[in-house]
């Protein structure tokens, strides 16, 4: 499967390319593979806990929706195996474990990192073993990845530190291959997981430029921007997308 060697704008700049999105069937998951699809790619997302949801997205985007647990070392690699050489790889699964540290379930906090760390890890590395030149491998971060403004985020704070830290290492080590390794760090988005009505909404956008939750639907932009061939020149990068919360 060909690279990106220029750009494919008919029928979209994704058109004849191959893409996994792990985590797919909700919020901005759910808003990639419909930006990936609508610009040609043919996508596969896997889902969780979503079957529902997953199979009303498939339905309406023409992907290929695949159960997959992310907390599934094993499971993460074989799926991504199985899915054939990549064009692009999104890892959007992601979980939180919020709270005082000294109180919070050591479990809830391994199962963090077996998510949010070594599943995005693994899925890269398995992806890049037969990835084409010109390939893309995207995670989605966070903003708290820079920034922590309150108490309770350390663990997942920690977990999407580590991810900026893989990409700059995966970035030097596909380099040579054409390959680019990027982190998408989104602040507030109107998702289930951080709803624009929240009871947070005040204190956040309190610190934020622009005073509201963005959309899955700009998360999305980003990364279909970084998946295509205008991007080729972008790797081991942090890509902030937050209203100036961290600003």
């Amino acid at each position: 499967m060909a690279g990106f060697q220029g750009d494919s704008r008919q029928g979209g700049s994704l058109h004849g390319k191959s893409a996994l999105v792990l985590g797919g069937s909700r919020g901005i998951g759910a808003a990639i593979v419909r930006r990936l699809a609508a610009e040609g790619a043919a996508v596969t997302f896997t889902y969780a806990g979503s079957r529902d949801a997953a199979e009303r997205l498939a339905a309406e985007t023409g992907a290929t929706a695949a159960m997959t647990d992310s907390a599934d070392r094993d499971a993460v690699i074989a799926r991504v195996r199985e899915s054939g050489p990549l064009d692009v790889l999104v890892v959007n699964a992601g979980v939180g474990a919020f709270g005082d540290p000294l109180e919070q379930d050591p479990d809830e906090v391994d199962r963090l990192v077996r998510i949010n760390v070594t599943a995005p890890y693994h899925a890269a590395v398995e992806a890049a073993r037969r990835m084409p030149e010109g390939g893309r491998i995207i995670v989605i971060g966070s903003v708290n990845g820079d920034r922590i403004p309150f108490p309770g985020l350390s663990a997942y704070a920690m977990s999407k530190s580590a991810l900026q830290g893989m990409a700059r290492g995966l970035a030097r080590d596909f380099g040579p291959r054409g390959i680019t390794v990027n982190v998408v760090q989104p602040g507030p988005i109107d998702t289930d997981m951080n709803p624009a009505d929240g009871p947070m909404k005040d204190v956040m956008h309190a610190v934020m430029a622009l005073k509201r939750h963005g959309r899955p639907e700009d998360v999305a932009g980003m990364v279909n921007w970084l998946a295509g061939p205008e991007a080729g020149f972008v790797t081991g990068a942090m890509h902030t997308i937050d209203g100036g919360f961290g600003a």
